[in-house]
């Protein structure tokens, strides 16, 4: 989806040519006291200056998509190398039984076994294929019954594989960057506001309860208006990060708010809404920085 800003600055570009042949044919305004030049050999008035300056680019401009994996590496994997986790897999006793991939797919929450049918679909008969019965009866508990170390084993094995990896990229795509991105664009957010929402969707999944990613922008909303409703952004992503705040608050493995506390809200206390480098934040007290 093109943002209102990006559709505005390609009408402006548009009129460019316009502009410009106005501006060689009309005659400068005089400054006060003076007297126009005319008549042959009169000096012609100072030319007219257009700056153009480019649209803010959103999450789907390939660099600002790199920055927000990299941010979410930093807070799910202390790294910024998001690449170096497609072979990641462990249990972080939160519940939702294994977490694993480049943005901590579960087994107790429907996404994993997403993944894992989808990389099925693809490659017929793959390290990962004879979990799949496992896979659905553990789904929605946090039980590692069909699944143990030959599972752990077996994904790290996958990981090798390039379709694997392919596989990742785009159910992390389908579920969480994508309609992340274009809800927050029809919010009226830029590229930060973009990210606090695909952040938060990572974490909180894409549902609609209190604690979920729905449920928190509902809460933000009855606080403050979003851009596209008129109202002011740093309000509404303040509002929208008290809201996180509170929802990570309600269980033990999240308590620690630092991912909002000392990067998302640094970003947005210094004003950087179209999340520019450099970037310098912390995540469990460690710090990181894009430059």
């Amino acid at each position: 989806m093109t943002s209102p800003l990006i559709r505005h600055a390609l009408r402006r570009a548009a009129l460019l040519p316009a502009l410009a042949a106005v501006a060689a044919v009309t005659p400068a305004t005089a400054a006060p006291g003076a007297h126009a030049a005319s008549g042959p050999g009169a000096s012609p008035g100072p030319a007219l200056s257009i700056t153009v300056r480019p649209a803010p680019t959103g999450l789907t401009d390939a660099r600002k998509k790199e920055i927000a994996m990299e941010i979410v590496s930093s807070a799910e994997n202390s790294s910024l190398d998001w690449k170096a986790q497609y072979a990641y897999i462990e249990d972080i006793d939160d519940g939702r039984g294994y977490t694993g991939g480049i943005i901590g797919f579960c087994s107790g929450t429907g996404d994993m076994l997403g993944l894992v049918e989808g990389y099925t679909r693809r490659r017929p008969g793959n390290a990962l294929a004879g979990y799949l019965p496992a896979l659905r009866k553990v789904n929605g508990t946090d039980s590692h019954r069909g699944l143990g170390p030959g599972f752990v084993k077996a994904w790290r094995h996958a990981a090798a594989d390039p379709v694997f990896r392919r596989a990742q990229d785009t159910e992390r795509d389908r579920v969480y960057f994508g309609p992340a991105v274009a809800r927050a664009e029809a919010d009226g957010l830029r590229a930060l506001g973009q990210f606090v929402y695909y952040d938060a969707m990572v974490m909180h999944g894409p549902g609609a309860d209190p604690v979920s990613f729905g449920g928190i922008r509902g809460t933000a909303m009855r606080k403050a208006r979003t851009p596209a409703q008129g109202g002011d952004e740093v309000t509404y992503l303040n509002a929208f990060l008290d809201a996180r705040k509170a929802a990570m608050k309600t269980e033990e493995a999240h308590a620690d708010t630092s991912r909002v506390d000392t990067a998302q809200r640094v970003f947005l206390r210094n004003g950087n809404l179209d999340l520019d480098p450099p970037l310098r934040w912390k995540v469990y007290g460690d710090a990181y920085e894009i430059s």
